[in-house]
């Protein structure tokens, strides 16, 4: 069965940093593209970064871009989301998802096109 973990949250000051891990069990991480997204209350859920199927073509929102990094290893089976000089507007819960029809993260890093969701993991950006 799939499924994917998230863990790594918490609560952090502004510009300070967190790493996030999204631990897939069921499948190859490899194999499948693997996104990160986040829920800031009142709001709809956001492609924040995605890693592609089988090659390292990232994608990156334009607010998290030269802040934020996505990794994967393929050894352990988990994908990592390393967050530097965050900010409180990056406060959510933040949710990894994978899925195998994913074909270009470039275009296709929002919730319509991921179908297999962890639970999230809550982050919280304050002094």
């Amino acid at each position: 069965q799939l499924q994917v973990v998230e863990s790594g949250g918490g609560l952090v000051k502004p510009g300070g940093s967190l790493r996030l891990s999204c631990a897939a069990s069921g499948f190859s991480a490899y194999d499948y593209a693997i996104g990160w997204f986040r829920q800031a209350p009142g709001k709809e859920r956001e492609g924040v970064s995605c890693i592609g199927s089988r090659v390292d073509i990232t994608y990156y929102a334009d607010s998290v871009k030269d802040r934020f990094t996505i990794s994967r290893d393929n050894a352990k089976n988990t994908v990592y989301l390393q967050m530097n000089s965050v900010k409180p507007e990056d406060t959510g819960v933040y949710y990894c998802s994978a899925d195998y029809d994913v074909t270009s993260v470039r275009t296709m890093c929002h919730p319509a096109y991921f179908g297999s969701w962890g639970r999230g993991t809550q982050v919280t950006v304050s002094s």
